[in-house]
């Protein structure tokens, strides 16, 4: 398999999955162009692209969908609730470029076994991921405020595991965001803090090369030195060294990834 992640952070989401028979998007939170300037920037030919799987409804996870199903008759694959509250925001689209999928339950495309399965957010039924082609696993999780159990054994031994890193906490508190908003993102149906993501990769890693991508950054209450190094404290505590055991790297607001190969 071959991953990249397009864009990840508040103001995007767009990541971008292959195998020799199926190319996707998971999410196209970014303007239509934006997504295709990106693909071209790793030499992606959008109009290739076999389908757009969506995590949850909110406009930094479906803002260019609409646009790009039009334009390169892209089929959009998601459950049946997400779909009900994204339709009205991205205009009209095929009715046979709507997959409808159940959640918890493995589909197939182009032999890539994919498990959508339940995360804990402010959206309707929102999902993250686990993808396997062969003997390789890859496996996403942001805007989660919470990780079950279940989570938690779905993403074991993943070669790729995308996993969000969003805030400080002290950052988060004593910043500007309102209150609210504050409390929202802090919750179970908000976003994974630095400390979260780092004690979520201790319990989970094997330490065996796994490549760690930390995402969903946010810009006002976090710095990617600082997500990175948090994590890689909890993990250096917890006895795995990031320079060795496993390739801990992250994703950006503004430009592609590199591209991971497996």
């Amino acid at each position: 398999m071959r991953f990249c992640s397009l864009a990840s952070g508040s103001s995007g989401n767009c990541q971008y999955l292959e195998t020799d028979r199926v190319k996707l998007l998971i999410d196209a939170g970014l303007s239509g162009k934006r997504i295709q300037e990106a693909l071209i920037s790793i030499e992606v030919d959008p109009s290739t692209i076999n389908g757009i799987l969506v995590t949850h409804e909110h406009k930094d996870h479906i803002h260019g969908i609409g646009i790009l199903s039009r334009r390169f008759n892209i089929p959009i694959y998601t459950n049946e609730k997400t779909w009900s509250n994204m339709k009205p925001d991205i205009g009209e689209v095929k009715e046979e470029h709507i997959i409808i999928f159940d959640t918890d339950k493995f589909f197939e495309i182009q032999g890539l076994n994919i498990h959508p399965f339940k995360v804990s957010h402010d959206a309707i039924e929102p999902v993250g991921y686990s993808f396997y082609y062969g003997s390789t696993k890859i496996s996403l999780v942001t805007d989660t405020g919470y990780v079950s159990e279940e989570v938690k054994e779905n993403i074991k031994n993943s070669h790729l595991l995308l996993i969000e890193s969003n805030h400080d906490v002290e950052m988060l508190k004593v910043g500007k965001y309102p209150w609210y908003l504050k409390k929202r993102i802090l919750s179970e149906h908000g976003h994974l803090s630095n400390d979260d993501a780092g004690k979520l990769l201790a319990e989970v890693l094997c330490g065996k090369n796994e490549c760690i991508l930390l995402g969903h950054l946010s810009k006002e209450n976090n710095f990617p030195e600082l997500a990175y190094q948090t994590v890689a404290n909890i993990l250096t505590e917890k006895g795995i060294n990031v320079n060795k055991d496993i390739s801990l790297d992250l994703t950006y607001r503004d430009r592609p990834s590199k591209v991971y190969n497996f």
